[in-house]
């Protein structure tokens, strides 16, 4: 098992990480080389094993701890938000935002993480699973005001919601940024989304 050692290890770990975004977003999963991303980092080829298995390892990692940071700060932003329909909003704005603040993380996250087998077959995603948690939450606050279908089945909403994001923000990406901008297509995705969503007014 890799080892967790002191606070300077720590600023090595997230070193090893910020360079793995880097290759992985550059070069891709597959062509990319452990020793790449310890010349990236600026740490010895041997160093990486301290704290990671293999390369999927660290992908996995790199996914859990910066999903992680993506749920505390929606759980935060959304907050903020009134109702449930204001707070939807904010969930779909941030999430395509993030193609924008966070663009070498999102392609990883969107597209190379897709490439391991081993995350596909053997990790359970469970920060994945929290960020779907928050949107649960939204559409639960939604149907219990009275803003949101009574009828609405929010396992299925949420993928609905997810989904729509996702492949827009892949298309984005894997169009090198020619399709779909996300300044737009948050909106669009939430003006049609919310449309299904609504309860209708007497």
């Amino acid at each position: 098992m890799p080892k967790r050692v002191s606070s300077q290890g720590g600023d090595k770990r997230n070193r090893i990480l910020r360079a793995a975004i880097a290759v992985f977003s550059r070069k891709g999963f597959f062509n990319s080389k452990v020793s790449e991303i310890a010349r990236a980092s600026g740490v010895a080829d041997g160093t990486i094993y301290l704290y990671f298995k293999n390369k999927d390892d660290l992908l996995i990692s790199l996914f859990e701890e910066k999903m992680s940071e993506v749920v505390a700060d929606v759980i935060q932003r959304t907050a903020s938000g009134g109702g449930a329909l204001e707070k939807l909003k904010i969930f779909i704005d941030n999430h395509m935002d993030l193609l924008e603040r966070e663009a070498g993380l999102i392609e990883v996250l969107q597209v190379e993480i897709r490439q391991s087998s081993k995350f596909l077959k053997d990790y359970a995603p469970v920060k994945f699973f929290d960020y779907l948690d928050v949107l649960s939450g939204i559409l639960e606050e939604g149907k219990r005001d009275g803003v949101f279908r009574q009828d609405l089945n929010v396992g299925v909403a949420r993928r609905v919601v997810f989904g729509a994001m996702d492949e827009l923000s892949r298309t984005y990406i894997l169009s090198k940024k020619q399709k779909f901008h996300p300044s737009i297509t948050a909106g669009e995705i939430f003006r049609m989304l919310s449309e299904g969503l609504c309860a209708q007014r007497a």
